[in-house]
């Protein structure tokens, strides 16, 4: 009987001892912070204008009184990024219309930092209004989009301010 006594006095202090031990742990939570800075910047270079060569019709052609809008792509790593740019299929601001627009537009590479660019607008792959360009060489790249809106059937845009966008972005591979 003594010895059972012995034995479990033995057991409980063996718990005890493996709970205090348990109870005093701790721990800490030690966090990791990174910043990742962009290597791939987007500069509007020059702004777009909608020139109104006829009554129904918006466009950024410099030969139908437009400006064509261009952007900047400024990229420090290659083959990092892909550039998508869309020309505009609605206008962000214009005066009430009751017909139908209907939209067509481009985009193309205007200019390039490095000679190693020449086939973008080569391997460009294009859907709907958008544009996609590998930005397989570090440097700077400009591209220029049209834009046209033709309004109705021969029917004469409403007076007023129009505004429509192009969006371009830069896309981690």
């Amino acid at each position: 009987m003594l010895k059972k006594i012995i034995v479990s006095a033995v057991v409980l202090m063996f718990f005890v001892t493996v709970l205090l031990i348990a109870a005093t742990a701790t721990h800490a939570d030690v966090d990791i912070v990174g910043t990742v800075s962009s290597k791939c910047v987007i500069q509007t270079d020059t702004g777009g204008v909608y020139g109104n060569p006829t009554s129904d019709k918006l466009s950024t052609l410099p030969a139908d009184g437009g400006v064509k809008p261009i952007v900047r792509y400024d990229v420090s790593i290659g083959n990092a990024y892909k550039a998508k740019i869309t020309y505009p299929t609605s206008f962000s601001v214009s005066p009430s219309l009751t017909d139908t627009v209907a939209w067509s537009g481009s985009v193309a590479v205007s200019k390039v930092s490095d000679a190693g660019m020449s086939d973008y607008d080569t391997n460009k792959v294009t859907y709907d209004a958008t544009s996609e360009y590998a930005l397989h060489t570090a440097g700077s790249t400009w591209f220029e989009t049209t834009s046209a809106a033709l309004y109705g059937y021969s029917k004469a845009l409403p007076g007023g301010t129009y505004r429509a966008v192009v969006v371009a972005e830069c896309i981690a591979n």
